[in-house]
């Protein structure tokens, strides 16, 4: 494992935007062949139940930069404060330039800060904390600004049963800082490559790139349509990956970090599924009301972007507030990869959820 710890930096805000289009899994009767009883079965323990989905023509980058406008906003820092911006997404505006560079240029950034793109979706933000972190750290950043967002719902069939209830969209800004506090941060990260192909958009690349067959329905055996340019998933591969990985690397991270599961206030996980969640809670034997997972239920799966969803939208209050919070945040997915951090969190100047038409 790639373990590494840091002091001296802390994360000042987050902001989460999300649509405001909203689906639900109950308008979805004939996705499933009308079968009511196995859509009920799935919000019972899948927890699958609504998501949000982004307009025609919105991207991530519209909805990290309405995230960071706030988020630059509520923290009082100023353009020409922000060193560099990270960027974490799977559904890039274009091939080229990266995301990074596009949002720079809106936000109107000052050419001395660096900007670059991080391809990577679950466990994605974890990545992009640790990255920063190093970044304050090593001496040349007093403020790293981390965007992670993904449009998955872009990406998925709308006739594959297996993904379409499950992916929404979101986007995130967070600032990370230098500090005279003395907190500490310890980060742990993985990668199995070898299950690269257990998520994945088969066509669309330079290995594959799109094609007039490549674009063509295919209906497997489940009866899950989909082509070759849209998100496969094995659903199977990928459950038993995250409840096999995620316990031990959780307490891998622990042991790193000489500290207990008691001494933990809250773990936010991916924000997979209920399910996902609440079988790796079990096998840490983690207090479940420690574990925020409405999110998931709320937004859908959100990629890169739903740690700090669930951050923002169930621990708001505790991370506002003066006492200190250590946080585990670990990701999971795509890659396969997966990532972790023990993170002390306070005094946050915001941390909230808005709309992507909010005024804010």
């Amino acid at each position: 494992m790639a373990n590494s710890s840091f002091s001296g930096v802390r994360i000042g805000g987050v902001v989460t935007c999300v649509p405001t289009l909203e689906k639900c899994i109950d308008d979805e009767v004939d996705l499933f062949g009308g079968n009511e009883k196995q859509i009920a079965r799935l919000k019972k323990t899948i927890g699958l139940n609504r998501r949000r989905v982004v307009e025609a023509g919105t991207t991530a980058v519209d909805l990290c930069h309405r995230a960071a406008t706030r988020l630059l906003a509520a923290s009082g820092v100023e353009l020409g404060q922000v060193s560099a911006m990270i960027f974490v997404t799977q559904t890039p505006d274009y091939l080229q330039p990266c995301n990074a560079a596009v949002l720079h240029g809106r936000l109107k950034l000052p050419t001395s800060c660096a900007a670059l793109d991080v391809n990577l979706g679950c466990s994605g933000y974890v990545y992009g904390l640790w990255l920063a972190h190093m970044m304050v750290q090593a001496g040349g950043c007093d403020r790293v600004l981390l965007l992670a967002g993904d449009t998955m719902s872009r990406l998925v069939h709308p006739k594959d049963r297996s993904v379409a209830p499950v992916f929404g969209d979101g986007g995130s800004a967070t600032l990370i800082e230098r500090s005279d506090g003395g907190q500490q941060a310890w980060f742990s990260l993985g990668t199995d490559g070898s299950g690269y192909d257990k998520l994945i958009v088969p066509a669309g690349g330079q290995r594959s790139p799109k094609t007039e067959s490549t674009c063509l329905d295919v209906e497997d055996e489940d009866g899950n349509v989909r082509s070759s340019e849209h998100l496969f998933m094995d659903g199977a591969e990928v459950f038993n990956f995250s409840i096999t990985v995620e316990p031990k690397a959780v307490r891998e991270l622990l042991a790193y970090a000489d500290l207990s599961l008691d001494s933990v206030d809250h773990f936010v996980f991916h924000q997979a599924n209920r399910y996902i969640l609440t079988n790796i809670a079990k096998r840490l034997k983690i207090d479940l009301t420690k574990v925020p997972m409405q999110t998931v239920e709320r937004y859908g799966n959100q990629s890169s972007a739903s740690i700090p969803s669930a951050m923002c939208g169930e621990l708001q209050a505790v991370l506002c507030g003066a006492e200190a919070q250590r946080v585990l945040l670990s990701g999971f997915g795509v890659g396969l990869s997966w990532a972790s951090a023990i993170v002390s969190l306070s005094d946050l100047s915001v941390c909230e959820v808005i709309e992507a038409d909010s005024a804010q």
